[in-house]
């Protein structure tokens, strides 16, 4: 699996997150005057919204991948981005109003543990918020992806066993990691592609699991598996709506 590819990224998965990371920051009630931790940036849709809120020098960020954080550092200068792991943020206690994660809990390696930090590190009052698309259901922008590919490969290995995919389960994992009164609810966006070859191409980058299995096939089954695709995708333009469950939660002293 690699995220190392900025752009490949934007391609892939940013169309879709960039139109998510509005909500979710509406969800953490983020606004003026606060300081905020974006947690697992990627190359930064969800810093730049919190940019665009509170300021470049109110906002931190962190991502496990060095060419992530080099291109929140050049996209959004003033941002204090930093390589780390969830699992361990670089910061004191209570340091943030909001700490937030966008598609990137059910990729920790220790869920609890990330989340756990990311109350950590929020001053009781501050809000802990994140989503995780619906890969266990039929409602994630990569579900029809999944769906057609175990047409071809019944025992493929897709995202719908990964932590918080499932609804209600991200709201379990906050419990399990300290955090009372979890509110749950979806995110909804909506994306339209203009060809069938705009959707499809970004798979071919290897991005994600998605990406990861589509390169790991031989050049064959590639074919064929795109040729399934084409016949399972409405006819250009189309319209893809795509359900991410997200919790929030306050933080307590």
């Amino acid at each position: 699996m690699s995220f190392n590819v900025p752009a490949a990224y934007d391609l892939f998965m940013g169309r879709y997150s960039v139109l998510l990371a509005p909500q979710l920051a509406d969800l953490a009630n983020v606004e003026a005057g606060q300081r905020a931790l974006d947690v697992g940036s990627g190359p930064g849709a969800l810093t730049g919204e919190l940019v665009n809120r509170i300021g470049a020098e109110a906002v931190s960020a962190v991502d496990p991948s060095e060419p992530f954080v080099a291109a929140v550092t050049e996209r959004y200068p003033g941002v204090d981005a930093r390589r780390a792991r969830a699992e361990e943020l670089p910061f004191p206690d209570q340091t943030f109003d909001a700490t937030l994660a966008q598609l990137v809990v059910h990729f920790m390696k220790d869920p609890v543990a990330g989340i756990g930090e990311m109350r950590r590190v929020t001053r009781p009052g501050g809000v802990v918020a994140a989503c995780v698309w619906d890969h266990a259901g039929d409602q994630g922008p990569l579900s029809l992806f999944w769906a057609t590919a175990r047409r071809l490969d019944p025992g493929l290995e897709d995202e719908s066993e990964l932590p918080g995919v499932r609804q209600g389960h991200l709201g379990e994992l906050f419990g399990e990691a300290g955090l009372g009164q979890v509110e749950e609810t979806s995110l909804t966006v909506v994306v339209e592609h203009a060809t069938f070859e705009e959707w499809w191409e970004p798979f071919e980058l290897g991005v994600g699991p998605a990406g990861s299995y589509v390169t790991s096939l031989d050049s064959k089954h590639q074919v064929e598996l795109r040729e399934l695709m084409g016949e399972e995708i409405p006819q250009a333009p189309f319209v893809l709506t795509a359900v991410a469950w997200a919790a929030r939660a306050t933080a307590q002293a």
